[in-house]
């Protein structure tokens, strides 16, 4: 295991992003225990207020992610003292990604259902990090001898990301950027219904289709949607709070 460190980490430089890494997952769980122990209102476990004003950790995430890449720009060039600055980064990044959906909507949804948003980013960012430290990078892939363009593969490969994303395919769309042939499929195959390729290509248009689209959604995609959902559940608490955003008001 040593040797593994040694000469998979260490030597080939990823040091910094496999403590980035490390962190962001430790601090994530260990954040996700404190919220868990302090809804539930066990022992000591509350909410940190100065007054009557409730300070959020994504308040403290964002000092943190200030310190270390201040201290990663600033950086000397030595291995460990990146590594420690990167660790710090790594920490504030999963207290400002656990909160995220508070970001996204303004508004304080932690325990409602569109906190979940939270957790999609903390495992997006955790599944980036993670294709990154086993040496994966977006947007390349070996061809073999070169025929097209390297630049005009990019180029194809950023088109192809993008249709793939309309389509509502999120997962596929940031897996393919570092693994390009998952992008073709995503951009062939048909569109979720309710995403934006759908809303302008499909509904309206192709009645046939959006029925289609529907029927794989609810038989493939729901299904492994819930057991994502379970297990997020099991690693982060349940979102089950009544949503408190208040309706948009139609413009007339």
């Amino acid at each position: 295991m040593g040797h593994w460190f040694q000469h998979s980490i260490v030597a080939t430089g990823r040091l910094p992003l496999f403590c980035y890494f490390v962190m962001l997952i430790v601090a994530f769980i260990a954040t996700r225990i404190n919220v868990r122990l302090i809804r539930a209102k066990i022992g000591w476990f509350r909410n940190f207020t100065v007054g009557e004003m409730h300070i959020h950790h994504v308040v403290f995430g964002v000092v943190l992610m200030l310190i270390g890449g201040v201290a990663l720009i600033v950086s000397p060039g030595s291995q460990v003292g990146t590594a420690v600055a990167a660790s710090v980064f790594g920490v504030g990044s999963a207290l400002v990604l656990d909160e995220f959906a508070l970001i996204l909507h303004l508004h304080d949804v932690y325990w409602e259902e569109e906190g979940r948003t939270s957790v999609d980013a903390v495992f997006i960012a955790i599944a980036v990090s993670g294709l990154l430290l086993i040496g994966l990078r977006p947007l390349t892939w070996d061809y073999g001898t070169p025929v097209v363009n390297p630049a005009a593969l990019i180029v194809a490969n950023l088109v192809l990301a993008v249709v793939t994303l309309l389509k509502g395919k999120i997962w596929t769309g940031m897996a393919g950027l570092f693994v390009p042939p998952m992008l073709l499929v995503g951009a062939l195959r048909l569109a979720r219904p309710g995403s934006p390729w759908a809303r302008w290509f499909i509904a309206g248009r192709s009645p046939r289709k959006l029925a289609k689209a529907v029927h794989r959604e609810e038989r493939w995609r729901r299904p492994a949607i819930r057991a994502k959902i379970a297990f997020q559940e099991f690693l982060s608490g349940r979102h089950d709070l009544p949503s408190t955003r208040r309706p948009r008001r139609s413009r007339t």
